[in-house]
């Protein structure tokens, strides 16, 4: 598995409203992803940033998600370049589901 770190700068004004109502027009366009796993989303008011911690099952679908046309959308729609950092995810605690998931071993070659 492969965690994926996405964060942005948000446009000076922008209010938490606006910046949920994005979040909510995005997420079906996520569900629709096979090999995501889970997103989170983030916001971070203070620091006037935005971005979401994503679990992939494989680090090729993570990028071919987060290619040039989404990084256009994020510059068209908060003026910003994302930030974005891939981490292996060998182990997952997931207290919601009761479950402790280790991940098979993989390389994937770069």
């Amino acid at each position: 598995m492969i965690t994926e770190y996405v964060l942005f700068a948000l446009p000076p004004g922008i209010t938490r409203a606006q910046v949920l109502a994005g979040m909510r027009e995005v997420a079906p366009r996520w569900r629709a992803e096979q090999d995501l796993v889970r997103k989170t989303f983030i916001y971070d008011p203070g620091a006037n940033q935005a971005g979401a911690f994503y679990l992939w099952k494989n680090r090729t679908s993570a990028e071919a998600a987060h290619g040039e046309e989404w990084r256009s959308r994020i510059r068209a729609s908060y003026g910003s370049d994302p930030v974005v950092r891939y981490f292996e995810t060998p182990l997952l605690v997931d207290n919601a589901m009761a479950m402790i998931i280790e991940a098979e071993a993989q390389v994937e070659e770069r």
